[in-house]
């Protein structure tokens, strides 16, 4: 379970935005806070994994709160739209950036995002190879090119659609959901994993060859 302190001045905002958190599998909200210093406060008492943490508090920046921050993730929730707001996020070490207003759906992908790269660092064990260096921060190397016969548009319709369905999916269902033929929905699928974009499971049943369902990484 991974334990996630909201921090947003507006009491009203804090509520849904926990809202939203409670409804994302594998996450708990462990406190709220609409200030600064009670944000440092609680992430000191409770050691949360992940902060959502706004920009605009009434007792200072919350890239302030940011900076103060330690072993402690952070996405940043904002309605700050500005670059070097943006640029000093991100050196500040934020994981994310969601800009106000945003959807239930949108923190969900987030969130699913912060599980899967927080899973992957634990699979990986105590050294890294640059492939799963890359996978992590998000690049697709020339290692694992385009297959002959595949192109890159039905492949952005798989992942979508892989991407959207929120859970995992068999060969045929991505089939069914995107038009094409079983094989080559798996020929696609078997690319999106093989760019670390995706993963397959088996999952068995009572007889015969297991099935396997692939689930997206992003």
């Amino acid at each position: 379970m991974i334990r996630v302190l909201v921090v947003d001045d507006d009491f009203m905002v804090a509520r849904i935005h926990s809202g939203y958190v409670a409804r994302v599998p594998g996450f708990k909200v462990v406190s709220v806070a609409h200030n600064g210093a009670d944000a440092l406060a609680t992430v000191e008492e409770l050691r949360p994994d992940l902060v959502l943490l706004d920009i605009y508090l009434p007792d200072m920046s919350g890239l302030d709160v940011l900076k103060a921050l330690h072993d402690v993730d952070v996405l940043m929730i904002s309605a700050a739209r500005d670059v070097p707001t943006v640029r000093e996020a991100m050196r500040g070490g934020a994981v994310n950036y969601l800009i106000k207003p945003f959807t239930a759906a949108a923190l969900a992908e987030r969130l699913q995002q912060y599980a899967d790269t927080r899973k992957r660092l634990t699979a990986i064990g105590a050294e890294a190879r640059q492939g799963d260096v890359d996978r992590l921060f998000g690049i697709v190397t020339s290692s694992a090119p385009m297959p002959k016969g595949l192109s890159a548009a039905t492949c952005a319709l798989v992942a979508d659609t892989l991407r959207e369905a929120g859970r995992d999916l068999s060969a045929a269902e991505a089939a069914e959901l995107t038009g094409l033929s079983r094989v080559s929905a798996r020929r696609y699928l078997e690319h999106l994993c093989a760019v670390g974009q995706a993963e397959f499971r088996p999952r068995y049943g009572t007889a015969g060859r297991p099935e396997h369902r692939y689930r997206w990484l992003g």
